[in-house]
């Protein structure tokens, strides 16, 4: 009885020695600095989002040798609790007390296009440079080609300068 309480000790020690080794890992897997994670929550309070579910996200779309610093995973979460706070805002503009799935759609376009964004945004720069081109050229030749000789010409005309 003695050999079998003292196994059961031996057991249990062995045991909780594991379980702190195997916290210690994912501790310092998770971050190198035994500092940073009570920093966050100290300056971070409670997250937007399970903290599991986003590193398991985040490791779904990472190649597989990569890591994830636990300030990214905490960035990260508070990053995507703000993107859903702005869409609700703008769901909040509209009038009515049922949200459709277009009040939805119209409000996070911004976010699933932004890319095509940006391409129009280049594209829209460029023609106005095209403009303002024409636009000098034009004055260029207004005033080579349309000179009065009993009128004084500015040098340099505000509205077509820069």
């Amino acid at each position: 009885m003695y050999d079998e309480r003292e196994d059961e000790f031996n057991e249990e020690i062995i045991q909780e020695e594991t379980e702190e080794f195997t916290d210690s890992e994912e501790s310092v897997e998770s971050d190198e600095t035994t500092g940073e994670t009570s920093e966050n929550e100290e300056e971070g309070g409670e997250l937007p989002f399970a903290k599991a579910e986003v590193v398991r996200l985040m490791k779904q779309n990472l190649d597989k040798d990569k890591m994830i610093r636990e300030r990214v995973k905490v960035e990260m979460n508070k990053f995507l609790g703000e993107v859903l706070v702005k869409v609700c805002e703008q769901l909040n503009e509209y009038p009515y007390t049922t949200i459709e799935y277009e009040m939805l759609k119209e409000s996070i376009y911004p976010y699933q296009n932004i890319e095509r964004i940006n391409e129009e945004k280049k594209r829209i720069l460029m023609h106005l440079h095209a403009i303002k081109a024409d636009c000098d050229a034009l004055s260029m030749d207004v005033k080579r080609t349309l000179k009065l000789k009993d009128v004084q010409e500015e040098e340099k005309d505000p509205a077509f300068m820069d």
